[in-house]
């Protein structure tokens, strides 16, 4: 089988005002870098309101709607805004997981991979956030449990900043398991250990600034891969977020391309131990141009690795 890669232009169309990270360049060197390694991909189908919706109440997607600007800028917080293209993109992302998910449990992929923006990991159930509007890979969770019948799904969060939206959407939901590695301290301050959610289906593992990706390899095999053993999911997801490499301007842990090669491939074969290889990837930060589309490529062929 294939990986599946998925985007829309519509996800081009969420601008940020000039200077902002979260900028329309990130995903265009994305696109570019996989275009030049001969990686293709497909167009993203538009999210539905129920999806959305499995996470997040109706009130929160009208406040969104109300909120959009017919020109220029709505400023939903101190970084998150909203242009007239803001909603397209993000029902796009939607789209693009329950789609990876759909497809992934079909067998018509091995596994999947999101190329959209804005990210999402750091909205939580009323509250954009972190740039983030909807919680995509939380929505992709309780896609797979609730529409597809899994008993159990677990999601990893690697992005440098913690992934607090995800946390809050599945802080009461037994059948999934939430790991994530962060760097502390950093916005948004969330993210300690005590932090286990509802039912012990969250582990928290900060990681201390500066420190290198060999730091990193070794705390994931003490934690989070064998909670992932124990948990024995039957699917998994990933916040793969490119903001822990070292070039990265907004923290300072120090990964490189081959630590994010080494974690997808362990990742990809716990998978494959437990979940039949099923993976869907959903990208999150970075916002180092060269840095993130140099990661996404070793991340997407490792996921090529892993599906072949």
């Amino acid at each position: 089988m294939s990986t599946l890669i998925l985007t829309h232009e519509a996800c081009l169309n969420h601008v940020t005002p000039e200077g902002h990270p979260e900028r329309v360049a990130r995903l265009e060197h994305v696109l570019h870098a996989l275009r030049q390694e001969g990686i293709g991909f497909e167009t993203a189908p538009m999210g539905a309101r129920e999806d959305v919706l499995l996470c997040h109440p109706e009130s929160y997607v009208e406040r969104l709607e109300t909120a959009l600007p017919d020109e220029g800028f709505f400023q939903l917080d101190g970084d998150t805004w909203m242009s007239p293209g803001s909603l397209g993109a993000a029902w796009r992302g939607v789209g693009a997981v329950r789609e990876a998910v759909d497809r992934v449990i079909a067998g018509d992929a091995g596994n999947a991979f999101c190329a959209t923006r804005p990210p999402g990991h750091h909205a939580e159930q009323e509250t954009p956030m972190g740039f983030c509007l909807f919680g995509n890979v939380a929505i992709g969770a309780k896609h797979a449990l609730e529409r597809h019948g899994l008993s159990r799904v677990a999601v990893v969060d690697f992005d440098v900043h913690h992934g607090n939206g995800t946390q809050a959407l599945l802080w009461d939901e037994p059948r999934a398991l939430f790991c994530t590695s962060q760097q502390m301290p950093l916005w948004p301050g969330s993210g300690h250990p005590s932090e286990t959610g509802a039912h012990d289906n969250i582990l928290n593992v900060p990681l201390d600034p500066g420190s290198p990706g060999v730091e990193m390899r070794t705390a994931y095999e003490a934690q989070i891969f064998p909670r992932l053993h124990a948990f024995k999911p039957e699917m998994l997801f990933i916040s793969a977020g490119f903001d822990a490499h070292r070039a990265d301007p907004l923290a300072q842990l120090k990964w490189v391309e081959d630590d994010f090669a080494w974690l997808t491939q362990e990742l990809c074969a716990i998978a494959s131990e437990h979940c039949g290889g099923r993976v869907v990837s959903v990208m999150e930060g970075g916002y180092d141009l060269g840095a993130l589309a140099a990661s996404v490529v070793v991340h997407v062929k490792a996921l090529q690795e892993a599906a072949a």
